[in-house]
């Protein structure tokens, strides 16, 4: 459907079409029973961990209060994307409406700037248990911890807002295939038939101050934390210490290794199958990885786990 924009005389384009996985059609049964249950688990595994940490007053931590907001920002990211794809695996034309597409990247958008900047906060609460354990209590106070999850959500939401508007001074005329599962903003900034400098100028402003510069202060932090860590002098302190922290480490790991990945072959002209594949991973992959990183070998929760099937009514 297209429209047009007399006062510019040119023909808008209203929906897009998603490309998705459609040039694999021997294969769309299995990849919509396999993201089916990926997405089914995403939602099991962390509404389970949210309901945990609420339940359990000894986990009612600072840590405990950040992963509880990870898993929730996981759930929403995941069906920001996989909702819409498991709809269109099936249907002959996958199409996506402008409004839709621009709502999509802006809960997708908020939630992954969101959680990267939750992840900076968990670093830094982690600095403070491990670099300054006698006032790690004063220090990550309920209220200064409220302040950052909160803090979190609004900079993700500031940030995505500023690339949606930089997005709606654009025009897009033809074509209106986006090669992606998703609409991903490099996808979109390609289809447009205006100047889009300042749309990319706004994307690599919310990149420095939300990746980059959160990643320093995350790589900083984990510094500090190193040092401490080998003034211990015993081993067992020193494995007590780096394991209070290493699930955290491997989450961001993840998280900030999939998305420069995705950055720079995106912005390199990479093949755009693999470069969809290599999305899977971070939009749907890591959602359901992170709290089985934070639980599997998690003494806390095995314990808070115990407790719960102790409780009357829980067999």
């Amino acid at each position: 459907m297209e429209a047009m924009n007399k006062g510019r005389n040119i023909t808008e384009i209203t929906q897009f079409i998603l490309l998705g996985f459609s040039d694999f059609p021997q294969i769309t049964a299995l990849l919509f029973v396999m993201f089916l249950i990926l997405y089914i688990t995403t939602l099991t595994w962390n509404l389970c961990l949210v309901v945990l940490i609420r339940m359990d007053s000894y986990l009612h931590t600072p840590m405990y209060f950040f992963l509880s907001n990870l898993s929730f920002i996981d759930i929403c990211y995941i069906t920001s994307t996989v909702p819409k794809m498991l709809s269109n695996l099936f249907q002959e034309k996958q199409t996506i409406s402008f409004v839709g597409c621009i709502v999509q990247y802006f809960m997708f958008s908020t939630v992954g700037l969101s959680e990267s900047c939750l992840m900076t906060a968990m670093a830094y609460d982690r600095y403070a248990a491990i670099c300054n354990p006698l006032l790690y209590s004063s220090i990550m106070s309920p209220t200064l911890c409220a302040q950052m999850v909160m803090g979190s959500y609004t900079a993700g939401f500031i940030g995505s807002i500023s690339q949606i508007i930089a997005l709606l001074q654009l025009h897009f005329c033809g074509p209106n295939v986006i090669r992606h599962f998703f609409c991903d903003l490099p996808q979109l900034l390609k289809l447009s038939c205006t100047d889009t400098f300042l749309a990319q100028v706004v994307v690599l402003i919310v990149t420095v101050l939300y990746c980059l510069i959160n990643a320093l202060v995350i790589m900083v932090s984990y510094g500090y934390i190193i040092l401490s860590i080998m003034k211990i002098t015993s081993a067992k302190g020193r494995s007590k210490a780096f394991n209070t922290c290493a699930s955290h480490l491997t989450a961001v790991s993840l998280f900030y290794t999939s998305s420069a990945f995705v950055y720079f072959s995106s912005s390199s002209g990479g093949s755009s199958r693999f470069d969809r594949f290599v999305s899977v991973f971070y939009t749907v992959l890591i959602p359901m990885l992170n709290p089985l990183v934070y639980s599997l070998r998690n003494k806390e929760i095995k314990d808070a786990l115990k407790r719960l099937q102790k409780k009357p009514g829980c067999y």
